[in-house]
């Protein structure tokens, strides 16, 4: 993949705040900041125009899951004026418009259900919304000129921290997909466990077909390491209620690859205990740990 020119501007200066986002060449835009300062997005020409959205609320640590509302509007200042009073959940907005008029009502109701569709299949959220909405019908050409500005947005919402559309890389042919490690291995023959993982951008992704412990079984001493391990056990509940990791015959399967923020927490979701992913994770070329050292020169 070749190299990509994101301009990142923050408005008043400071991280966490209103904040835009835009690729060199590309027709879209997207304007972020958090519900406090809502009244002075707002006031900003960008909402001036037609556009899609992403609320966003809750936490997508190991604790738990983030909830995220997606839609489209041709009136933002009326729809969120509704948002405020109607949903509780979200701190955080993300406006996404184009900088000409290139797009009509079409355009934004077909990136709208693309939107939602690729987040239930990311399944890095928990979506708000109670319907499912009907993709508008675009021509080939438009359908197309849509799916590249779809591509782009993949590239700049994790970029402002946003992972709700992220969806793994298509594997190619060869069975090696871009910017992804060797495939590790984590065994534990007693447990039942027998685990496979690769670094895919930078995530730990654990691989569907996966077994894993059916539950959490870490109890922990010290007041941190509970709340540690309480932690732990909440996204491994959170991983079997949806379905992530079905459980049969006192067994656990992985049924679509998990990304995960590190090695060691992959891990522990795997094993139901601590882990030290740089050393439990291992390759033919040694543990993980070695892997990722492999081209310092120490």
């Amino acid at each position: 993949m070749s190299g990509k020119h994101i301009e990142i501007f923050l408005v008043d200066g400071a991280p966490g705040g209103i904040t835009t986002a835009e690729i060199a060449g590309w027709t879209g835009h997207v304007l972020a900041g958090p519900r406090p300062e809502l009244a002075n997005i707002l006031k900003r020409s960008e909402v001036k125009r037609n556009g899609a959205y992403l609320l966003l609320g809750g936490d997508d640590d190991s604790s738990g899951i983030a909830q995220c509302y997606i839609g489209r509007t041709e009136n933002f200042i009326n729809r969120f004026r509704d948002h405020t009073t109607k949903k509780d959940f979200w701190d955080r907005v993300v406006i996404i418009t184009a900088k000409d008029d290139a797009f009509n009502e079409g355009h934004w109701g077909y990136l709208e259900a693309r939107l939602v569709e690729l987040a239930r299949q990311a399944a890095r959220v928990e979506l708000q919304n109670d319907n499912t909405p009907q993709g508008r019908k675009l021509s080939e050409a438009q359908a197309s000129d849509m799916e590249a500005f779809i591509a782009q947005l993949q590239i700049v919402l994790p970029v402002l921290g946003v992972n709700a559309i992220r969806t793994r890389p298509a594997i190619p042919a060869s069975g090696l997909a871009e910017n992804a490690s060797p495939v590790f291995t984590l065994l534990h023959a007693k447990a039942g466990v027998d685990a496979r993982a690769q670094v895919i951008g930078d995530e730990f992704t654990v691989l569907a077909g996966s077994t894993v412990r059916a539950a959490w079984s870490g109890v922990g001493s010290a007041e941190s390491t509970q709340r540690a391990y309480a932690s732990y056990r909440a996204q491994h509940e959170r991983l079997v209620a949806d379905g992530s990791i079905s459980v049969e015959n006192g067994k656990g399967r992985v049924t679509r690859d998990i990304p995960f923020r590190s090695p060691s927490t992959a891990g522990a979701i795997a094993l139901g205990r601590s882990c030290n992913g740089r050393i439990e994770w291992t390759w033919p070329g040694g543990t993980y740990g070695a892997w990722e050292e492999r081209d310092i020169d120490v």
